[in-house]
């Protein structure tokens, strides 16, 4: 049962614990503004800054636990939730996107005004979503995005190591496909040895993607089916064959364009990857892929709960 604190009107407030990352969004995002907007809906709102550890010390006595900033921010506070004992409650989370890409947003139809956010915490809808586990990837134990080989891991050091500034996060996703687009003139097809649920799917591929929300990186929206709470992945395959296909895509994708470009997409709940390449990501980690080993990924169901909003358009 939910904690909540009484005021002395006698109402009862729910308690909101705010995470921010003072560094994400604009000045019409500060901790004074994210507190006024919380506040004003009726909430007693706890604000921590993600840079301050003190964040970690979430109360016990919390209703909701708000992430104010972008995709990474969201999964830093997950994997502290994670060190939690497995009886401890997890208060339902409330994404405020403030980030560049905003992927795990975008999947709870949460790219709105903040404030209209808000609103919708004081009669939430309530949604249990998976994550995957991981097993033989040094340094990391869990994914809620996605774990990915081939041209996304390469595009992640590119971007790293061109260290570009960028005007705006629009400018920022938009230099990311560009530079997408170039890799993909030269990047050769690599093999994959791959089994979902026990069924080989081993070929060359330019990419393989196991996607738990919708889109990853860039915006790129590889698997516009992905439910994060159905006890599935999808697996998203581009094969040798379709490296012109995948470009096409990338290109329509960076201009605003349509494309009919339907990505081969698997589902499952136990992965077996062997990828011949040292890289791999899990969200927005890059890693080194041990050597010859093949990376075990298992769904685990409902470990986390998010407020999430109706698939409509946001009133701009």
């Amino acid at each position: 049962m939910l904690l909540l604190s009484l005021v002395n009107n006698n109402e009862i407030m729910q308690i909101v614990k705010l995470i921010h990352n003072p560094t994400a969004g604009d000045e019409e995002h500060t901790k004074e503004d994210l507190l006024k907007q919380i506040e004003k809906v009726g909430f007693e709102c706890r604000y921590s800054s993600t840079k301050d550890e003190s964040w970690k010390d979430i109360e016990t006595d919390v209703d909701i636990i708000a992430i104010a900033g972008g995709d990474g921010t969201v999964r830093k506070v997950l994997k502290q939730l994670m060190k939690k004992k497995g009886k401890e409650v997890k208060p339902p989370i409330a994404v405020l996107p403030l980030g560049t890409a905003n992927n795990i947003a975008k999947t709870f139809n949460l790219d709105r005004p903040t404030a209209e956010v808000i609103v919708s915490w004081k009669h939430p809808q309530i949604k249990k979503v998976d994550i995957g586990l991981i097993k033989n990837i040094p340094d990391v134990k869990f994914f809620f995005e996605g774990v990915g080989f081939g041209v996304f891991p390469y595009l992640m050091k590119e971007m790293k190591n061109a260290g570009e500034k960028y005007s705006s996060p629009q400018e920022e996703l938009k230099g990311a496909l560009k530079k997408l687009h170039s890799i993909l003139a030269s990047y050769k097809a690599r093999q994959c040895n791959l089994t979902v649920d026990g069924t080989d799917h081993s070929g060359k591929f330019f990419m393989v993607e196991v996607m738990n929300i919708r889109s990853i990186g860039p915006n790129m929206m590889l698997a516009p089916g992905a439910d994060p709470g159905d006890g599935e992945f999808e697996i998203v395959l581009v094969p040798e064959a379709h490296k012109e296909k995948f470009s096409e895509f990338v290109l329509q994708d960076l201009i605003g364009g349509e494309d009919t470009y339907h990505f081969h997409t698997l589902k499952g709940k136990e992965i077996s990857i062997q990828w011949d390449g040292v890289r791999v990501h899990a969200d927005d980690q890059m890693l080194k892929l041990p050597k010859e080993a093949p990376i075990n990924i298992v769904l685990k169901p409902g470990v986390f709960e998010f407020i999430v909003m109706d698939d409509e358009p946001a009133n701009r």
